[in-house]
């Protein structure tokens, strides 16, 4: 029996940390394959965008977190949705085609949210509870990347092979001033720089709502992960006794800016827009 015998169609691309599948097959073939990969594992999809190949997963919980001791344990055996874990995850999957049209790119990123309490050194009645976000975790982007590197129809063990490949050196990025208007740098050609802004978008709070390579442009929009995971009722009052958080920096939920990427040679430069297209000098934008 051959060793890692080659998989045909499936090849698993890496820069940096950053992981994701080429499958030799047009996108409209690849996206009810990962459309059933998620619901076969019982995730729900929040949001199923084939027109701009933008696939999202709802959050879920991780109940491996949940304590199994006293009555709890005995709770959960017959009445499982009494409790909500502290923690929650989502996936996001992205579609691209290639440059010929007989081959899709697929990336995949991980979103985490954790519940805490403030306002009480120990657990109790007077603790006010928030979602605040969890880094993004790689190793479990490169797990979920894996199944589904396996469900599209490669060996298990070429996948994991591939996973395991070193690690190449990351692009070099500098932020500059250019006359009134931050640019970001990055010293890769266009269309690895697309690939990797593309991922730095999915792994953010900001939804990527369209996407035009041949223009450069994302449109991205503003998600508030806290206010996604609020239960019923938790905007009465006693979330307003929250006024000692603070207020963020981060945009009103749902406002839109306009990523635009442009070529230099063997670099590439980044700008952010307003959704007017204008130079946005907020700290949202920043």
């Amino acid at each position: 029996e051959a060793v890692l015998p080659p998989q045909p169609g499936i090849t698993l691309e890496q820069t940096g940390n950053q992981r994701w599948l080429v499958v030799s097959a047009p996108p409209d073939q690849v996206w009810p394959k990962v459309r059933e990969f998620w619901t076969s594992n019982g995730f729900a999809l929040k949001r199923d965008d084939p027109t701009i190949g933008i696939m999202e997963t709802d959050w879920l919980e991780n109940r491996a977190d949940i304590p199994q001791d006293g009555i709890r344990a005995v709770l959960k055996k017959y009445l499982d949705i009494l409790y909500s874990a502290p923690t929650r995850d989502r996936f996001r999957v992205r579609l691209e085609r290639a440059a010929d049209g007989n081959a899709t790119d697929i990336y995949l990123t991980h979103s985490g949210v954790e519940e805490v309490a403030i306002g009480g050194a120990s657990a109790s009645a007077s603790n006010v509870f928030i979602w605040q976000r969890r880094p993004p975790d790689p190793e479990l982007e490169a797990e979920m990347l894996n199944r589904l590197m396996v469900y599209l129809g490669a060996s298990e063990k070429r996948a994991e092979a591939q996973a395991k490949a070193g690690a190449s050196a990351g692009p070099r990025v500098r932020l500059v001033e250019q006359g009134d208007e931050s640019q970001l740098v990055i010293s890769e050609d266009y269309s690895r720089a697309w690939r990797l802004v593309g991922l730095a978008l999915d792994s953010s709070n900001y939804a990527v709502e369209e996407q035009n390579r041949a223009q450069g442009l994302y449109v991205v929009e503003y998600r508030d992960p806290e206010k996604e995971n609020q239960k019923p009722g938790d905007e009465g009052w006693l979330s307003k006794l929250a006024f000692w958080r603070g207020k963020s920096d981060a945009p009103p939920p749902g406002t839109r800016y306009r990523v635009r990427l442009s070529g230099q040679g063997q670099q590439t430069v980044v700008v952010m827009r307003d959704a007017s297209d204008q130079p946005d000098h907020s700290p949202g934008a920043k």
